[in-house]
């Protein structure tokens, strides 16, 4: 059953599931670490795992001489791999993360092509971030500025459609097409209602489902929502969520992400600026809540940002699911 079918049978069900998402190892680490995460929280049941993928950055190393030498490496190697990895050990469907940023139409294709053959038939198509010192995105000279003409290459296989048309034989794959939506507007867009616009490009280009970035406000996701359905876009919109958990978060994740911090919440942290664990629990106990609130309005999957680590949303999922 893969990943949209998990979610209408939830709608039809009117239960709501538990998936978090991971980010593959550091370059150099094993599986340890992941695993470990992971065997915390499958006894939740989770209906999917997300698995990240990271474009590669500029990295700069002073010689001996003084001399200062670029090199361009990926830090968080293997999506894939340790998609396929999780999937075979934990038999739970795994959607990777494929980008356009670094990356030509012919590999997008090569890696679909990798993918379908080791049965990893869901997919998050998103835009990526730009490339390091980079003030705005640039795609590939032979790829992509936008995620929408990624989900049009994917939709395309699944027809049997190839980039040049070369091939002979044309095995159609069967992938799912995840999107990212965005209820405070990417950050690149002028206006929500332009932002809108893209999303339902996406949806009309193939996309199955809609995974939203994170927030903490409910009512913004609330009114993101119908406004999808205002416009037209009827496919399954899954909230994000990320528990907040440090003092920092109050600036960075806003910044970062585009997010808005209601005021109770940011008071609350602040109040307790000297003891990283109440602030660690008022986050967590802020998502709870959260949870709460969205079940109640029948969302089928929530889904959780857990950057590799595992304890918060462990007492989530442990008090929600």
């Amino acid at each position: 059953m893969n990943v949209v079918e998990r979610i209408h049978e939830a709608q039809r069900t009117h239960t709501t599931r538990f998936a978090f998402e991971l980010l593959p190892p550091l370059k150099g680490d094993g599986m340890e670490g992941i695993a470990a995460t992971i065997d915390r929280l499958m006894p939740y049941n989770p209906a999917y795992i997300n698995v990240t993928f990271h474009r590669e950055v500029l990295k700069q190393v002073t010689l001996p001489d003084g001399t200062i030498k670029s090199h361009v490496v990926r830090r968080r190697p293997g999506t894939v791999g340790i998609a396929t990895a999780i999937r075979e050990r934990y038999g739970v469907e795994v959607v990777p993360h494929l980008i356009c940023g670094g990356h030509s139409r012919y590999d997008i294709e090569d890696a679909l092509i990798d993918l379908d053959f080791l049965g990893l038939h869901n997919v998050l198509a998103l835009r990526g971030d730009a490339f390091t010192g980079e003030k705005q995105f640039k795609a590939h000279p032979e790829g992509y500025a936008h995620a929408v003409d990624l989900v049009r290459q994917i939709a395309a296989m699944n027809r049997g459609e190839f980039v040049d048309g070369e091939v002979e034989l044309t095995h159609r794959s069967s992938f799912t097409i995840g999107v990212a939506g965005y209820p405070e507007k990417h950050g690149d867009a002028l206006t929500l209602e332009e932002d809108l616009r893209h999303l339902k490009a996406k949806v009309d280009a193939g996309a199955d489902y809609i995974v939203t970035q994170l927030f903490f406000d409910n009512s913004r996701f609330f009114d993101f929502v119908r406004r999808c359905r205002e416009l037209g876009i009827t496919v399954p919109i899954i909230p994000g969520l990320k528990p907040l958990s440090t003092l920092k978060h109050l600036t960075l994740l806003p910044a970062t992400f585009g997010c808005h911090i209601p005021d109770e919440l940011a008071r609350e942290v602040r109040a307790h600026a000297e003891d990283k664990a109440a602030i660690r629990q008022i986050g967590t106990e802020w998502a709870i809540r959260q949870s709460r609130e969205l079940i109640e309005a029948g969302v089928p999957v929530l889904h959780y940002y857990s950057m590799g680590k595992a304890e918060n949303i462990e007492q989530i999922a442990k008090t929600i699911f």
